[in-house]
């Protein structure tokens, strides 16, 4: 537990409206959007919300200085449990860092701080004709902060990439209070080790990062939406791989299986027919009208090689809104059709996308499951969902079964673990068979070294 004259000195660097120790209020910081219940609760003792990097500085040399854990926590929409406090001690919470700090329109480039919403710095560049691509899916919500902790990536992935590509630099707060700037806004920069990359993607394990660098890019002047129909996934998976080879790349490239399309349709109440076996929603953009449509008959002739029963191009704003809404609306829909849904995301070499779609599909049938499958389809990111009841003891023993084996089907295939929801609490018992024992290892001294006393974020990425 925490003291109380330790709890007066918080309250006397962040103010007492800041520091939250009620039981409701602990409760309501003890999980995230995983989908795997933790029970009991993983309360904190303390949650404190600083302001600033002073603050949290000086709340960390006070957590440093009498051993207590730091579990950092943005607006907890990550799926693997990273935010959640498995020790105790104090959830350090940066939603009321949102700032905007510059909006460097010469340099292209954005600093904010960590508690500002995704699509609010989108719209916030997008308004000076700069874009920041990565759009994960809880991009409404989600904070960069996480997004850099998590190296979020999004369905523009497979042609503009994933938040780690964005990061220019750092400000940091060590374990020990200390404050860290890596990066900047040199383009070029092999000053030492890449401190920035080392941070991007740590899951808070090594530092609270508490200001980001971002580099923009100019916004495309044009964009438009296609929705692709196909009897077969191996269909639909082709129809990707072939376009990727034509030099066609999409912005993105959405995979969705019969059973993600029939709860899309039961949930918004449409009609799709069960014949279809599998949906492409594609994103195009480009510099003028004339790009885009070359691009769409590009795509149309290569999706017809592969006996496409549909293609749908928007003929409007609201028509793509239309067709995304399928897309954005599907996490909700599948977990509509089961008490307990395990989402999953593992990465694969592009090639190999349709057989790790195959072999998910082969792993639901051995183990009496049903999993829906969707994901980045561009960039070899898939999503399998596996619902449940996972009340039933037998049924659960089955799911956990599965997955095991739907990692071992990633790796086996050249892939990982994680695309973009990081490694986290759902994850960590595998990462010895996907990065071997020396990698472990050295992964391990690097911790070490950032956090010599196990403070931050204890319990994560590591079995």
């Amino acid at each position: 537990m925490i003291s109380k004259e330790i709890k007066d000195k918080i309250r006397a660097i962040v103010g007492d409206e800041h520091v939250l120790d009620s039981d409701l209020d602990l409760f309501s910081y003890s999980y995230d959007s995983s989908f795997v219940p933790l029970l009991p609760p993983n309360k904190p003792y303390l949650v404190v919300r600083p302001l600033t990097t002073r603050e949290v500085s000086a709340v960390m040399k006070l957590a440093y200085e009498n051993d207590i854990n730091v579990t950092p926590r943005g607006a907890a929409t990550g799926r693997t449990g990273g935010s959640i406090p498995l020790h105790g001690g104090i959830s350090l919470v940066l939603d009321r860092m949102k700032n905007i700090i510059e909006l460097d329109e010469r340099n292209m480039m954005v600093t904010t701080e960590p508690g500002v919403r995704t699509i609010d710095l989108y719209n916030y560049c997008a308004e000076k004709g700069l874009f920041y691509p990565p759009d994960p899916g809880s991009w409404k919500y989600s904070t960069i902060g996480g997004n850099v902790a998590e190296n979020a990536g999004g369905m523009r992935a497979v042609k503009y990439g994933v938040t780690g590509n964005y990061v220019m630099g750092l400000e940091v707060v060590l374990p020990d209070g200390r404050v860290l700037h890596t990066g900047g806004k040199a383009i070029k920069n092999v000053t030492g080790y890449n401190l920035t990359d080392l941070f991007t993607g740590s899951e808070g394990t090594l530092g609270i990062v508490t200001k980001i660098i971002l580099r923009l890019i100019p916004m495309p002047k044009v964009r438009n939406t296609m929705q692709l129909m196909f009897k077969t996934l191996d269909e639909a998976c082709n129809t990707i791989h072939r376009m990727l080879q034509s030099r066609v790349v999409p912005s993105s490239a959405e995979l969705m299986d019969k059973m993600s399309l029939q709860a899309v349709a039961r949930h918004n109440r449409m009609d799709i027919s069960p014949s279809i076996e599998a949906c492409l929603v594609i994103e195009i953009d480009g510099d003028d009208k004339e790009e885009l449509n070359k691009q769409a008959q590009q795509i149309s002739e290569i999706a017809a090689q592969f006996n496409v029963i549909e293609v749908r191009i928007a003929a409007s704003t609201e028509e793509a809104e239309e067709i995304w809404a399928i897309r954005r609306g599907l996490s909700s829909a599948i977990g509509a059709m089961a008490p307990n849904r395990l989402g999953e995301d593992v990465s694969v070499p592009r090639d190999a996308f349709p057989e790790v779609v195959r072999r998910i599909g082969k792993i639901a049938d051995k183990y009496q499951l049903t999993i829906a499958v969707y994901g980045h389809a561009g960039d070899g990111n898939v999503h399998p969902s596996i619902l449940c009841d996972l009340s039933n003891p037998e049924e659960e023993k089955r799911v956990h079964l599965a997955v095991n084996e739907i990692f071992d089907a990633a790796i086996d295939l050249g892939g990982t673990l994680s695309g973009e929801h990081g490694i986290g609490i759902t994850k960590r018992d595998h990462i010895v068979h996907a990065l071997g024992e020396v990698g472990v290892s050295a992964l391990k001294a690097v911790k070490q070294a950032f956090d010599p006393k196990g403070l931050l974020n204890p319990g994560k990425i590591w079995p």
